[in-house]
């Protein structure tokens, strides 16, 4: 299967498409991923010329996310005005994460709804069980006022974890 964004025949994984329904995902190459979360290289994203008809909406979203911000180059504006979307899709293309300062132990930016793994056995106080490192959280919270924490459910309790013992999956 190829890349959805940039068609490409390489390994791929699976990149959550946050702001839309829960759970919704593309799968990309590495080249994609690490410019999505980094620096773009607008010759790479010419390709999205032909990712922005897809009909699958969370590409359609993440085409139209990657327009936005090459919006420098002429060829994505004319990519961009081109694009149509229905009203859903368009309203989940401008829900953009806002940008946070809550990052993981490597420093890498989390979003809500976002999946980390703990890295370390943590006592749960006042729950009386220890989550064990490797335990999957899923679709965390951002605590607003405090860039440490994030909140998620572990063995069905709701937790508050601090951001320096977990690793974005």
């Amino acid at each position: 299967m190829p890349c959805a964004l940039c068609s490409a025949d390489t390994p791929l994984t699976t990149e959550p498409v946050p702001g839309g329904p829960h759970g919704a995902a593309i799968d990309i190459c590495g080249t994609c991923t690490a410019q999505i979360n980094g620096t773009p290289d607008p010759t790479h994203w010419r390709c999205l010329a032909n990712a922005m008809w897809s009909e699958d909406a969370p590409t359609q979203v993440m085409a139209a996310r990657m327009l936005t911000r090459l919006a420098d180059e002429a060829w994505a504006r004319d990519l961009a005005d081109q694009l149509y979307l229905d009203d859903e899709t368009r309203a989940w293309a401008d829900n953009v994460a806002p940008v946070t300062d809550h990052k993981d132990s490597n420093g890498v930016p989390l979003a809500q709804g976002d999946t980390v793994v703990l890295i370390k056995d943590l006592p749960v106080k006042g729950a009386g069980f220890t989550a064990k490192r490797g335990t999957a959280v899923r679709g965390i919270s951002l605590v607003a006022d405090n860039s440490a924490h994030i909140e998620g459910r572990v063995e069905g309790q709701r937790i508050v974890i601090l951001t320096a013992f977990v690793k974005k999956k």
